[in-house]
């Protein structure tokens, strides 16, 4: 089993932002600066912030934390960002997901400005601007030094904007994608299953935990494990890691994966919004 380490990979990219935010400081620059947007009090959610914030520090990016009460209204959460929308020294906005139920996801997050959604949502965002989990599907397979062109990939899926930006994604890299999603069924037949193992690349992106078996996977296949869910103290990823560990494939752990190639791809999308509000502004 060769491990995808994206402690390692993150690091990396968190190095080169790092170095760019040092030469714009030197030039005279202000630093990028990372608006976060937390609502409600999940203590989950609030980890997660924490670490983002931790990461911003690291490369010498700003950040302001906006909390959400959950008994504020939706109204009050919009101005808020309206409010970043329109403040020139903020370059990316972030809200925290999942957002309390009482909120449209959706309709919320419709309200960031293009320019400045570094999670990557809104449809009409800049090219430059991907989604950062599609960023570390990239990373990691990058990472392995492989000629994927003209190979399949499968993803389970539980949104279809997220499918889509794979999609697109992948297209682009010559890469054919089957997909299957497990929104509304937590089962699938063997055909599946005979898809599965026609690809070179097997994504998930469920939370459902340990559903990925070992029967599932061959020899040299590629899995990257974006699911994430919590029993107890202890975080699992959609594989079933010691089921497959004796397999001879390249895997994302979970946690220590994706987690922190995301965080480190935040950070990137915050620097390209900054050289591209940088631009729009001149």
């Amino acid at each position: 089993m060769n491990i995808i380490d994206g402690k390692k990979i993150g690091e990396k990219i968190k190095t080169k932002i790092a170095k760019e935010v040092f030469s714009l400081i030197q030039a005279g620059e202000r630093r990028p600066s990372l608006a976060i947007i937390l609502a409600g009090d999940r203590s989950d959610s609030s980890l997660y912030v924490s670490l983002k914030e931790k990461s911003a520090k690291e490369v010498g990016i700003d950040t302001s934390l906006y909390l959400i009460k959950e008994d504020d209204s939706e109204e009050d959460f919009i101005k808020t960002i309206k409010f970043l929308n329109n403040d020139d020294s903020v370059d990316g906005i972030l809200i925290q997901l999942p957002l309390p139920k009482k909120f449209n996801t959706e309709k919320i997050l419709k309200k960031i400005n293009p320019i400045k959604d570094v999670d990557g949502f809104c449809v009409d965002k800049p090219q430059e601007i991907l989604s950062p989990v599609v960023l570390a599907i990239k990373e990691s397979l990058a990472s392995l030094k492989k000629d994927f062109k003209n190979k399949k990939a499968f993803l389970f899926y539980n949104s279809e904007i997220f499918r889509n930006e794979v999609k697109n994604f992948l297209e682009k890299e010559n890469i054919f994608l089957e997909s299957y999603c497990m929104k509304d069924s937590s089962e699938f037949d063997d055909k599946i299953i005979k898809k599965i193992k026609e690809c070179e690349i097997l994504i998930t992106a469920v939370g459902k935990p340990r559903f990925i078996k070992k029967d599932f996977l061959f020899e040299g296949m590629t899995i990257i494990d974006i699911g994430i869910s919590k029993e107890g103290e202890k975080v699992f990823g959609d594989v079933d890691f010691s089921d497959v560990k004796k397999l001879n494939i390249n895997i994302t752990p979970v946690p220590g994966g994706v987690g922190p190639m995301t965080v480190a791809c935040v950070l990137k999308n915050t620097l390209i919004a900054y050289k591209l509000g940088n631009i729009k502004n001149k």
